[in-house]
Formats: C-alpha cells, structure tokens, sequence
C-alpha cells in the first residue's frame, strides 16, 4: 500500500467533509440558484389525508374512492343516491395545503370518453365566489379521452395535456391509449409553466408575457378578475362526472 503525503492530507480532509455535507443535504441548488426539496407524496395510497372538498371540509361522498392505492373518480351515472332520493352532491378535491413553486407528477388513466383534469394555481376563495362553487378556478392540465369525448373537437386547447383553453400540446405528444396509464408532470416555479406527457415536454408558458396575455384575452377566464395572479394554490383532482383514476402523485417545492 502506497503512503499519502503529509501535505496531501489537508485537500482530502476538505474534499470528504464536503462530500460528506453534500450526502446529508436535505435538498440541492438547481438552476439558477433555485432551492430544490425532496419529493413528497401527496397521497398516500391508502386514505384522503391532506385532501378535502374544494367547498367542503370533507371528500364528496359517493363520488370519489380509493381502489389498490388509486384514485378513482366515480362515474356520476354510478353514484348512488342519497336516502331521500336525491343525488349525492360531487365536486373537485383540494389538497389542504398550498404551494407556488413545484414540480408535479403524476399518473392519470380514463375510461372511454372520459374527461378531468389536474388544476394548480387555485384560490380557494375565488372558487367559492363562482358558480358552481363544487369546481376549482384555476390553470388546468387536461385529462381526457381525445377520440370520445366532445370537448376535444372544441379544439386542440381543449385536449389531453393541454393549459386548458389557453395552449394546445404539441402535435405529436405521446398519449397513451385509453384504459393505460400516463405520466404526466407540472413544473410551475415564478410563473414558468411546463406540461410534460409520458417523459415529453408538450407545452411551456409564462405567466404575464405578451403570448400568455393574448391567450389569456381570448380563454373562458377572460372575465375572471385575478385569474392568473400567482399565488400559493392548491392543487386539485377535477370531478366532471366521469371514470378517472391517478396515482403516484408526488410534489417537490422549488423555493428561489
């Protein structure tokens, strides 16, 4: 075995206690000086902990449920009714807590002619002020069955892993066939936007630019007063009265 020189000790003492304080960080700079955290569950595949009713302080009942550690949302034509008679009232789910910058990933499947969504950005109380109050205001990754569903021939705004109304994928996007699961991922960090699709980057935006304004102008959120003001959001599972199902959500805050 060969001996180290005295005056080598010094840089390799200093290389291992940096080595050793990078192997116990919590998190790591990113670009651009950006501080990234670990990734946290969002659901745990078990239970609705950390989640509630976009306009109730408990999950629509009949309408949501969990099936081997996934999300599902129950098919509206499937929920029973309530004892007098009356239809259960669904909605969107929230989570409790808010964040501004992150990324998001996840996994989504449909039923055929199925449509969701996964909505970010959301004022809890901007919801509350427009009717219906059972669904979220806020930027919105599209969820749907492109070849059955009626909202798909609105245009291209309003298909898969589209900003809804505002920014189409792009044309080649790599969509799953309906009944398999997608990949799907948020990044949302000082009004940067990305969707991403099956490991793809579909479409990218910022908040406030000229192209986004002009999108904005011409989107059903035209009238909404402070629509996309960036905020810490919610971030929310869409009930439109179809078979969906998510799994694998995860989140990592991105803090500058």
């Amino acid at each position: 075995m060969s001996q180290v020189s005295s005056r080598r000790w010094p840089a390799l003492i200093g290389a291992t206690l940096v080595a050793a304080a990078c192997a116990g960080a919590e998190g790591s700079d990113g670009p651009d000086g950006v501080a990234e955290a670990a990734w946290s569950p969002l659901f745990d595949g078990a239970s609705f902990d950390g989640w509630r009713g976009i306009d109730s302080e408990s999950i629509p009942g009949g309408h949501w449920s969990i099936e081997d550690g996934v999300v599902r949302k129950i098919a509206s034509v499937d929920v029973p009714t309530a004892a007098d008679g009356q239809p259960l009232v669904g909605g969107d789910i929230m989570t409790e807590e808010t964040f501004e910058g992150f990324e998001l990933t996840f996994e989504w499947k449909v039923a055929p002619g199925a449509n969701s969504g996964i909505k970010y950005n959301v004022s809890q109380a901007m919801s509350a002020s427009n009717e219906p109050t059972t669904a979220a205001l806020g930027f919105e990754y599209q969820v749907l069955d492109d070849d059955l569903h009626p909202d798909a021939l609105n245009g291209e705004t309003r298909q898969a892993g589209a900003l809804y109304d505002m920014i189409p994928p792009i044309a080649d996007k790599p969509l799953r066939p309906v009944g398999a699961f997608n990949e799907g991922r948020i990044v949302f960090v000082d009004g940067h936007g990305e969707h991403w699709l099956n490991g793809v980057k579909i479409l990218e935006y910022d908040v406030g630019s000229e192209r986004f304004d002009e999108l904005l102008a011409r989107s059903k959120y035209a009238p909404i007063d402070g629509f996309a003001d960036l905020r810490p959001g919610h971030i929310v599972l869409q009930d439109h009265g179809d078979d969906v199902w998510y799994r694998d959500i995860r989140i990592k805050v991105v803090e500058r």
